[in-house]
């Protein structure tokens, strides 16, 4: 917790603060800000409990009981080598239910997941998700035991995380109210900036057709509809993208299968959505040409929807990029764009206007 305060303070207050700690704790303090920031150095916990793999469990309880200095909350004791190298975990349910004699390394468990002092907390995070784990070591670059993270401090980034992705897909930088006024205003208006000028691609194209629009008015009232179901489903396509690429569930070797997955599932919804306004369009305006070009422009707006909500993250995730940061003004500007060139181009090529 202390960490947490004074990790973000300014250089200077972090130094008036340190000098007036007692000169254990600031030595810990000093340790863990020497880490990357979101590193699991950052939030491990330093107490825990570790033993040599020779004792037995009546020397290991018996010390748990002699050693009152030790943690008093742990889930778990690490057995360690003579270098302090992790080597197999004992749960307290297995220590409490083997007789006294028994060695210790013939209960623990050897296969452990260690975690690296330096790794990222997200992937951290995912660590624990994967392999449902309670606690974990956290190891040096030599191997060596520094600290254990549990999963209880695994929750709160967990959400932190998941805010940072929401937040940064709608483009709202750090999200914070008490964020300074200009630092809110560079995060959000360089990407309304970028906004602006795929904006600008769409009434491009709109304006090409300007004949066509004021020859046939409903031309005009049913654009909103292509564009908006095609966004709308650009965007569902997207959320689960940027989700799969941040809990690594979409990796290099099942892309193409992604891919082809939301294709189909965009066809399928796309079928769906082109029926039901064609039909409509067609009895509202009476005429069925209107109503079939709407529906086939809605399919293949919602079919390059998905293909762009996929496609996009994996492409900018390919170049170091983030994908939650930029991927929706992209997915907006083909959906919107393309949407548009689609319908007036079915509606001229079709002959529904001069």
């Amino acid at each position: 917790d202390a960490v947490a305060i004074i990790e973000d303070m300014e250089e200077e207050d972090q130094q008036a603060v340190l000098a007036e700690l007692d000169p254990e704790d600031r030595a810990v303090i000093e340790d863990a800000l020497s880490y990357p920031e979101e590193s699991a150095g950052r939030i491990m916990q330093r107490e825990l409990v570790a033993v040599p793999e020779h004792m037995t469990v009546g020397q290991l309880i018996d010390y748990l009981r002699d050693h009152h200095e030790l943690t008093t909350e742990f889930w778990e004791v690490f057995v360690v080598d003579p270098q302090h190298k992790p080597v197999g975990t004992c749960k307290l349910s297995w220590i409490m239910r083997s007789q006294r004699k028994v060695p210790v390394s013939d209960i623990m468990k050897h296969e452990q997941t260690l975690i690296p002092v330096d790794m990222d907390q997200e992937e951290v995070a995912l660590r624990f998700q994967k392999y449902a784990l309670i606690s974990a070591a956290v190891v040096d670059g030599a191997g060596r035991l520094v600290g254990v993270i549990t999963a209880d401090d695994i929750v709160h980034i967990i959400q932190e995380e998941a805010d940072e992705d929401i937040l940064r897909l709608s483009g709202a930088g750090e999200g914070d109210i008490n964020e300074p006024i200009s630092d809110s205003y560079k995060a959000r208006v360089r990407w309304l900036i970028a906004n602006l000028g795929t904006a600008m691609v769409a009434s491009f194209i709109i304006a090409q057709f300007g004949a066509a629009i004021e020859t046939m008015v409903a031309l005009a009232v049913l654009m909103p509809i292509v564009a908006s179901i095609g966004g709308n489903a650009g965007t569902q396509t997207l959320a689960v993208t940027v989700r799969a690429l941040a809990t690594n569930q979409l990796t290099q070797s099942n892309t193409m299968r992604s891919i082809w997955r939301e294709i189909r599932v965009a066809l399928l919804i796309g079928a769906t959505i082109a029926v039901i306004a064609g039909f409509g369009a067609g009895i509202i305006f009476g005429d069925q040409l209107l109503g079939g070009v709407i529906a086939v422009a809605i399919l293949c707006n919602i079919a390059l929807a998905g293909l762009s909500g996929v496609a996009i993250p994996v492409l900018l995730d390919r170049l170091d990029q983030d994908p939650a940061v930029s991927s929706s003004i992209f997915v907006t500007m083909i959906t919107d764009s393309m949407g548009f060139l689609i319908f007036l181009g079915l509606a001229v090529f079709s002959g529904l206007v001069g």
